[in-house]
């Protein structure tokens, strides 16, 4: 987990070049409300994943803070918003791959994994995943919406 948060957030902080520091902080807000809100019924309330034990865990903090918010810059920082869907659809789907195979490293047995299956499967994240990366640009190109009508 330390490598990762490192790893993403160097990168993140080094080669994001197209947002905005107004556009990062947005991300990186809605990107833990809208994660601590699906974990709250995900893992809290069904058990069906957790990071390090189940229940509240003070070491979940650091994952739900400084691992998901930077990778989601980074996916927004290289979205190719005006190209056409295909590409964009396309773009969605080289990203999931990618996160899927960090979710399969994140459930080795410690010391390298840290997240735990309930009744979750890794399928149901093939299928969540590009959902919540549409919800992620449909929630950059309205604070760019916003930005712009502030603008004028």
């Amino acid at each position: 987990m330390l490598i990762a948060i490192f790893v993403f957030n160097f990168v993140a902080f080094s080669k994001v070049r197209n947002l905005s520091v107004n556009q990062i902080v947005h991300i990186t807000v809605f990107t833990i409300a809208f994660q601590t809100f699906a974990d709250l019924y995900l893992d809290l309330k069904y058990h069906g994943y957790w990071y390090y034990s189940k229940g509240v865990d003070f070491l979940s903090i650091p994952t739900l803070t400084m691992i998901i918010p930077p990778v989601n810059v980074m996916f927004l920082n290289w979205y190719p918003l005006k190209r056409p869907l295909m590409k964009q659809a396309l773009y969605i789907i080289c990203w999931t791959i990618p996160l899927l195979m960090y979710e399969t490293l994140a459930l080795l047995p410690a010391p390298w994994g840290y997240f735990h299956y309930g009744w979750w499967k890794l399928w149901y994240s093939a299928i969540v995943d590009p959902i919540l990366l549409v919800i992620l640009v449909l929630y950059y190109k309205w604070i760019l919406k916003i930005e712009k009508n502030q603008a004028n």
